[in-house]
């Protein structure tokens, strides 16, 4: 069963049909919106500071949501998919976002709209990354601008499947 944990009093609240692996972990001031999906060993710690996601964003598995006390709170927007094993910390994510696996997102970033962060990317403490681009690297570096072809392709396609492979543990025990 996922470990849902309240932290001095304030309980993880999820949004309706919502996934929960049974395996994750979600604790304190953690607020999910509507359809998102939070996958095996996925963490996301709301102790020290506030964390909001929004509709439709998927958690992959071993991904660390997590932020800095009293300094920087993590907010997620719509339809955002965050890869296996990467790290979102106190942070600022856009709407219509595809964070590669292993990706490092640091304190005071600010992602924009309709972007892809490469597997593997590193993004320094500050960076602020404007709509429409793809960044890769380490420390992560502006790319390219997004094709339209990417956005339907590669971040919608992606948020969608992860809405789909949630489908199939509707049956399963456990919160949801």
């Amino acid at each position: 069963m996922a470990i849902i944990l309240p932290v001095e009093g304030v309980h993880p609240q999820m949004g309706k049909d919502c996934f929960i692996a049974p395996n994750a972990t979600i604790v304190g001031d953690v607020v999910m919106g509507d359809e998102c999906s939070v996958w095996f060993n996925a963490v996301i710690r709301g102790d020290v500071n506030s964390i909001r996601l929004g509709n439709r964003v998927n958690v992959q598995d071993g991904a660390i949501l997590h932020c800095t006390y009293q300094k920087t709170k993590t907010i997620i927007g719509n339809n955002v998919s965050i890869g296996h094993n990467a790290i979102v910390h106190g942070c600022l994510v856009h709407d219509n976002v595809l964070i590669g696996m292993g990706a490092i997102i640091m304190d005071d970033a600010e992602i924009g709209t309709n972007t892809i962060i490469a597997a593997g990317a590193v993004v320094l403490e500050g960076t602020k990354i404007e709509p429409g681009v793809i960044y890769a690297g380490v420390p992560a570096k502006k790319l390219k601008d997004i094709p339209q072809e990417l956005i339907s392709g590669q971040i919608n396609r992606i948020a969608q499947n992860y809405l789909h492979y949630a489908s199939w543990f509707k049956d399963a025990d456990g919160p949801q």
